[in-house]
């Protein structure tokens, strides 16, 4: 059983590395599951014994990039706290807006095609949320609870990780207005929208001005980063 475990686990692998090649060479409308079969040295009908389709394959792929973020990696390690909190929308903000604004157009187009399967079968879009979920909600929550009884934040009046979507949803929407090379909206320089999108969207989550004003200003500085993360260890 081991010995057949390990040699699924490989193969997915294999299959994983080849699709990486195909996404990068083609991007993700010009691959199909026959390239990646092809270039992985399978049938196709094997490669759909590991992964039911093309945006399986690439969920998959994106999900593992996330996973292998060495800061989102020690964020996701701290103890749940206001602070973790925080830092968890700022990176969201961060990211998003730097896909808008920066030069890397595989990242842009990702953003696309995470908007375009909403429009389309949605199948993408489902499996990339649940992967988002599966990674950081348990630590979002978490986080909300230990605000919440430190008196940090209200508390949640439903669903808690309904908050942690609803702020993922208004970053992805802001930073859809910032990537054509025209913006639509003329939000003004990254670093002020950084700033608003954070306290907009931690008041929305339920913090208080205090909360927001004490860790959102500590969280902006690299001393402060290496405070809380040594403070939390």
């Amino acid at each position: 059983m081991t010995s057949l475990r390990m040699t699924s686990d490989l193969r997915r692998q294999l299959i994983l590395g080849a699709a990486k090649r195909c996404f990068a060479r083609h991007g993700y409308n010009g691959t199909t599951t026959k390239s990646v079969a092809a270039a992985a040295a399978i049938s196709e009908a094997l490669l759909f014994k590991h992964f039911p389709s093309k945006a399986a394959l690439y969920a998959e792929i994106l999900s593992e990039e996330c996973e292998a973020d060495p800061e989102l990696a020690v964020l996701l390690e701290r103890e749940p706290s206001t602070a973790t909190l925080v830092e968890l929308i700022r990176g969201m903000v961060q990211y998003f807006v730097e896909i808008a604004d920066g030069p890397d157009q595989e990242e842009a187009q990702r953003l696309r095609l995470m908007v375009t399967s909403h429009l389309d079968d949605g199948e993408f879009a489902r499996l990339l949320y649940a992967k988002v979920e599966k990674l950081i909600g348990t630590v979002f929550v978490a986080s909300l609870e230990r605000a919440v009884a430190a008196g940090d934040a209200a508390p949640p009046r439903s669903e808690p990780l309904n908050l942690f979507w609803f702020a993922h949803h208004t970053v992805l929407t802001a930073a859809l207005t910032r990537l054509p090379a025209t913006p639509c909206l003329a939000y003004g320089k990254a670093d002020d929208l950084e700033r608003q999108l954070c306290e907009f969207l931690l008041r929305g989550i339920g913090l208080n001005d205090a909360a927001i004003a004490s860790h959102l200003g500590r969280a902006s500085t690299p001393e402060a980063k290496e405070t809380a993360i040594a403070e939390s260890a």
